[in-house]
């Protein structure tokens, strides 16, 4: 894998990021997907493919739980580029026997809990969204936080078996931002009131100055793990990438 990885970056050393998405999205069409969360960077990366018309797949994890205020940005979203956001939702059969079983905030009670809930919610619809993908894109950069900090360009996904691109890695708060306001890309109301990461409703709060990013996802846990398994191998603590070339 590493080969082809090798492969991309040659391709792509000399290429800015738009560039560089189509040349992507030439070489994987139709099986080549973005996936967003309607924060910031993802706000970013759906302006760049929309306005450009590069024909990559955007697609969302509807988890059921998202703010109001999410859902007022992806509605504006898909008004401003006249383009459709495709969603994949929960299993039905699991979220209930779930919150039969456990309760509506059983990921409060441990860890193991909120990954049961994480997996139900984002890692199985992830799954099915990533299903003959052979290119995934995603907004995640480098200082969002410990896990990501070694994120490059160009992984190898050992997990979901595919090339992951990483095209703001190396983008700071301040690049996003200044895109953003430039651009006039829609964003979510709740970046203005201190929320800088915005997942689930109950599993999210606004940080103050001086926090880590992560500090309001998952606030009860420990701020080195805080990942939902999509992005990330709970057991070895590592990126897929390091993992398929340990």
């Amino acid at each position: 894998m590493l080969n082809i990885i090798t492969e991309l970056q040659k391709h792509c050393n000399a290429k800015d990021l738009i560039e560089t998405l189509q040349y992507l999205a030439e070489k994987y069409q139709h099986k080549i997907v973005f996936s967003t969360s309607f924060g910031y960077e993802d706000q970013v990366m759906t302006d760049i493919i929309f306005s450009n018309k590069i024909p990559i797949k955007i697609f969302t994890l509807d988890t059921g739980r998202f703010f109001p205020e999410t859902y007022k940005v992806w509605q504006r979203t898909c008004e401003k580029y006249n383009q459709d956001i495709i969603s994949y939702f929960p299993d039905a059969t699991a979220v209930e026997k779930m919150m039969k079983e456990k309760g509506p905030f059983s990921f409060y009670a441990s860890v193991e809990n909120r990954k049961e809930c994480c997996h139900i919610r984002k890692v199985e619809p992830l799954n099915r969204a990533l299903q003959g993908v052979e290119c995934w894109i995603t907004g995640l950069r480098s200082e969002q936080s410990v896990a990501r900090k070694n994120l490059s360009l160009f992984e190898w996904d050992e997990v979901n078996k595919l090339i992951k691109v990483n095209p703001l890695h190396n983008w700071n708060l301040l690049d996003v931002k200044n895109y953003i306001n430039q651009n006039n890309v829609p964003i979510n109301r709740l970046h203005d009131e201190g929320f800088v990461s915005i997942g689930c409703q109950p599993c999210t709060r606004a940080i103050i100055d001086g926090e880590d990013f992560r500090a309001g996802r998952w606030w009860w846990e420990d701020n080195s793990k805080k990942e939902c398994g999509l992005h990330f191998n709970y057991e070895l603590g590592i990126t897929n990438y390091e993992k398929a070339n340990s």
